[in-house]
């Protein structure tokens, strides 16, 4: 409604002006507060929208053409004029309820410029820009008019003119699946058709030599670029074409094999934002709030009763092949009595969650089956799972049940039964979901990315706030932001995650994967990884499968992944009496502050983050497959103060495959001023508490 109200109040606004426009606008630049950069919109010598941008007088993006395909009328691309412009700037400060930081500022400055066609038809469409100091966003605007009731999009030509031939961290524009592993080459060298028909995904569709976003860039003068998109709604999910003689990436959205049109809309409606950040370094790239800032505020209001938690569960079980999700199989995980050992366990140790995977039937025909609609049932237990007594179990030990709803990419299915589903959790007071979207998509000829399933993904995030649920969703679409608008999105999956090291062909994560991951993929928001995994050598059930970390690695992906739920996956086993859990125990998953120290995309990150619920910080570093040296700067501790460091280190010895489970336990008292040298062994991490005293 609130998006209604703001396309009607500019389309009014537009009626108006038509009459007080006196001459045509050939350009309008924008700046960013700290002027540093600036955006400059302009028609070319065919009336085609373009615009370039600049940062410190260094040409960022070149300029670059914006325009529309239909399959029902002409393109709106050329003969343009500038009807208008209404600039704005806003400067706000707004709290997450959970997340990274408490306060956000929002603090940017803005233009919306209203364009007309010459010809004929006279039809219109105006564009929204926002120039923040790390970056900016724009969107077009299809306002009511005579000409366009309603808008099939086979294209949106939206270009970005690359300077030069960057390095890229990219991943191939699926349609279906965002599990590869990232790549880093020259933009030039990007070829994204040679990843088909991966053999270790269980849905994959590559149509064109395009890249997924959030895509981060290192430019030959030294600026770090990240393009995305926010506020997904309602539209088809962008991938970026690449192109050459000039470089260049072109959106191209996300079709269906069932229409010949990739977005149907009617009019009015507004587009996703398209995204660039551009920071000086790469740890700015992280600390950006560009991609919440340009989503609509909270419309749910408190959201309380979801709690930022740990959680155990029967998950890492199946991959090691240890339980089974089915009932049939006679190694059944999901039992009553195995969910309260798992629950005594997290009581024990400073968890408050539990996630049971394979509790309801229907698991026995989800994998292989062509016909998966009506497989699974959201409210049936397997005869040996007693929900009920599980929750209350859990309740009267002060861990939570997290639900499991595993839609086998059936999401028909799904939504003719979310109703009994939430409200069957409502009445246990359940308050958060697991979601899968598993295989090949039905109905087929729709894609994991496409508009017609990002509505499907939407109306669970909407039907669950009605019934107090947050959403954890996986196999999903990118995030972009909405969290700010849907406190209930919690996390997602979205990334190639720890459950390939335990059963993929292909050598599992490589140590790099997650210091390319937090500057790529968690740009977009939260991400549920499953961290923590200490039998690094899955001794004795996977022989050709390992984790290729340390056992310190692990402990730091608890700070440097950004979730408000945090998994501890390992069997119990690996963790009762290991001095080195007790980190796991003591780090939080909800923040008043971040800050990434040092860093560079592939290498090495090494992150801060400030307890919500105390003045206690906790610091968290991964490096590749390489050994470093580096120093902590502890200046982001409160000058005057003592605080008591523990750090888990990796050990004098320890190395990612020949000794990943060497470390040690030291402890320090640091001030504000203290300047403390760590090394990283290869494919190795170091985590710090650090408490005041």
């Amino acid at each position: 409604m609130k998006q209604q109200v703001w396309i009607t109040l500019f389309s009014l606004a537009t009626i108006l002006l038509f009459s007080q426009c006196k001459k045509e606008e050939k350009s309008i630049v924008i700046k960013s507060p700290d002027s540093k950069i600036e955006m400059t919109f302009l028609l070319d010598k065919n009336g085609q929208p373009t615009y370039f941008v600049k940062r410190n007088e260094d040409i960022i993006i070149d300029t670059s053409k914006m325009g529309f395909e239909f399959t029902d009328m002409s393109p709106m691309e050329k003969n343009f004029k500038i009807l208008s412009s209404i600039p704005f700037s806003q400067n706000e400060k707004w709290e997450m309820q959970w997340g990274e930081k408490r306060e956000v500022l929002n603090i940017y400055n803005s233009t919306c410029i209203y364009l007309q066609e010459k010809s004929e038809l006279k039809r219109r469409f105006n564009i929204y820009f926002k120039v923040y100091d790390d970056g900016i966003g724009f969107r077009y605007e299809f306002p009511e008019q005579e000409r366009i009731k309603e808008a099939l999009i086979s294209k949106e030509n939206t270009e970005f003119r690359i300077i030069g031939d960057p390095k890229c961290w990219w991943q191939p524009g699926d349609w279906d699946i965002y599990e590869h592993l990232y790549n880093t080459t020259k933009f030039s060298e990007i070829d994204a058709l040679k990843l088909r028909n991966h053999k270790n995904l269980a849905q994959t569709t590559i149509p064109f030599n395009a890249v997924n976003t959030p895509i981060t860039l290192k430019t030959e003068n030294g600026f770090y670029l990240s393009f995305h998109e926010a506020n997904l709604t309602d539209y088809a999910g962008m991938t970026l074409k690449v192109e050459t003689n000039p470089n260049r990436f072109v959106s191209q959205l996300v079709g269906s094999k069932l229409t010949d049109y990739a977005v149907k809309r009617n009019t009015p409606f507004v587009t996703p934002w398209r995204t660039i950040q551009i920071a000086e370094n790469a740890g700015d790239l992280i600390e950006s709030d560009l991609i919440v800032n340009l989503n609509d505020a909270n419309i749910l209001g408190d959201i309380s009763w979801f709690t930022p938690t740990k959680y155990v569960g029967i998950w890492w079980d199946m991959h090691l092949g240890t339980k089974m999700w089915d009932y049939a199989s006679g190694r059944h995980g999901a039992t009553t009595e195995y969910a309260k050992e798992l629950i005594d366990f997290a009581a024990k140790n400073n968890i408050h969650g539990i996630l049971v995977e394979g509790w309801n039937t229907g698991w026995e025909h989800w994998v292989g089956f062509e016909d998966r609609e009506g497989i699974f049932d959201f409210v049936t237990p397997y005869p040996d799972y007693n929900l009920k007594e599980v929750v209350k179990y859990g309740r009267e030990r002060g861990v939570e049940l997290i639900m499991h709803h595993e839609t086998s990419a059936a999401p028909l299915t799904y939504a003719k039964q979310m109703d009994t589903a939430y409200k069957l959790m409502e009445s246990l007071g359940i308050h958060a979901v697991k979601t899968g979207y598993v295989g090949k998509l039905i109905p087929k000829g729709e894609y994991h990315h496409g508009q017609w399933m990002v509505n499907q993904y939407r109306k669970a995030v909407v039907e669950g706030a009605k019934h107090k649920i947050a959403i954890n969703a996986h196999e999903p679409i990118k995030a972009t932001g909405l969290r700010r608008t849907y406190p209930n999105i919690i996390s997602r999956e979205g990334l190639r995650g720890q459950e390939f090291n335990a059963w993929s062909s292909d050598g599992g994560n490589p140590p790099e994967h997650l210091s390319i991951v937090a500057y790529t993929r968690m740009l977009g928001g939260p991400i549920d990884y499953t961290p923590g995994i200490f039998n690094i050598k899955l001794d004795p059930y996977k022989k050709d499968n390992q984790v290729n970390t340390t056992l310190t690695h692990q402990l730091a992906l608890y700070v440097v992944i950004n979730s408000p739920i945090q998994m501890v996956p390992d069997l119990m086993e690996a963790y009762v009496n290991h001095p080195a859990f007790q980190f796991i125990r003591d780090v939080p998953v909800n923040w008043e502050q971040s800050k990434v120290l040092d860093g560079e995309i592939g290498d090495f990150i090494i992150t801060a983050r400030q307890d919500r619920a105390s003045e206690n910080w906790f610091v968290g570093a991964i490096s590749d497959e390489n050994p470093r040296d580096v120093t902590i700067d502890f200046s982001f501790l409160e000058s005057g103060k003592s605080y008591l460091a523990t750090f888990y280190k990796d050990g004098k010895n320890a190395h990612w495959n020949d000794n990943p489970t060497d470390y040690y336990i030291e402890k320090k008292k640091i001030t504000s001023e203290s300047k403390i040298p760590v090394h990283i062994a290869a494919g190795g991490g170091f985590a710090v508490s650090v408490v005041l005293e």
